[in-house]
């Protein structure tokens, strides 16, 4: 009998779900993440056995006869896995659970998202730290916090995330500025302006607010780095440059001596709780699922 390579519990679990749901779309719902990071998990397990679990096609999907005779033993090993978890949070009491929200996003979604949990979840102590530019990815990426509210992309790997707003991008001016009595921009005549951008250390995050895949390899202007809305805006203000950010901040960081343009031809900006799957313990997915039942994906003003 050969040996299997060691898998994850996640992957264990994304193909529990899937196996009693056999719907690609539920199952991803029921586990809070895409149907691509769904389908690419189940295929990583399936490479790693080295055999298929379901067979599929665009209409349906089936477990295979070795994904029928798994599941009951995947299932027993998950509840066990379950009981330990549950087992050693009643040992130490309580759980403690650290949320970080990058700056800009803790001033009205986070307290949506935690409507009500302290009352519902009086065991659990919930700590919220808020972090600058200098980390998109709100403590994540250093293990320093189990959950976050961030705006993608970050530099980590094998986050899940799930969208809880979305918003358009529009350009921050100074007053004084030629374009700033504009009723919109495009991006294109916005790339040869002084910017005002993050500190190195937000890696793809600074790359995605310079707009650097419209720039065709050209590099930007830098005036400064801000790791604040309050230092973007102030320098803003004081013609140093400008800068690209969503449109809730026209409502949160408006201010005399700027003027916010809409940018009408850039995609989409997310804002989403991530996690990493290994940091959920037991005690903390209710808490998840409370956080996303308080929202679903809507735009910002």
């Amino acid at each position: 009998m050969r040996s299997l390579p060691d898998v994850s519990l996640r992957l264990l679990r994304y193909f529990e779900v899937l196996g009693s749901e056999l719907n690609y779309r539920r199952a991803a719902e029921k586990l809070f993440i895409t149907q691509p990071a769904l389908s690419g998990a189940i295929q990583q397990l399936e490479r790693a056995i080295g055999d298929r679990l379901f067979d599929r096609d665009t209409r349906s999907v089936a477990l295979t006869k070795l994904g029928r005779e798994w599941l009951p033993y995947v299932r027993k090993a998950l509840a066990e896995v379950d009981l330990a978890r549950e087992a050693v949070a009643m040992l130490v009491d309580h759980a403690h659970v650290r949320i970080g929200y990058l700056i800009g996003t803790g001033a009205d979604l986070l307290f949506q998202l935690l409507d009500g949990a302290d009352r519902a979840f009086p065991d659990i102590t919930i700590e919220t730290v808020e972090y600058d530019f200098s980390d998109p990815s709100a403590g994540l990426a250093s293990g320093a916090t189990d959950i976050a509210l961030l705006r993608p992309p970050v530099d980590v790997p094998g986050l899940e995330m799930a969208v809880v707003a979305e918003e358009s991008w529009v350009a921050c001016l100074p007053r004084s500025h030629r374009l700033a009595n504009r009723s919109e921009l495009r991006i294109e005549e916005l790339l040869d302006e002084p910017i005002i951008v993050a500190p190195q250390s937000a890696g793809r995050w600074r790359d995605y607010w310079l707009a650097a895949d419209a720039r065709q390899g050209k590099p930007p202007i830098i005036a400064a780095e801000a790791a604040t809305y309050e230092a973007e805006t102030t320098m803003v203000a004081r013609g140093v440059g400008l800068s690209f950010t969503t449109s809730s901040m026209v409502r949160l960081y408006d201010r005399p001596g700027i003027q916010f343009v809409p940018i009408i031809d850039r995609p989409i900006s997310y804002t989403a709780v991530a996690w990493r799957p290994e940091r959920l313990s037991t005690a903390m997915r209710p808490l998840m699922q409370h956080m996303l039942s308080r929202l679903i994906p809507r735009k910002s003003a």
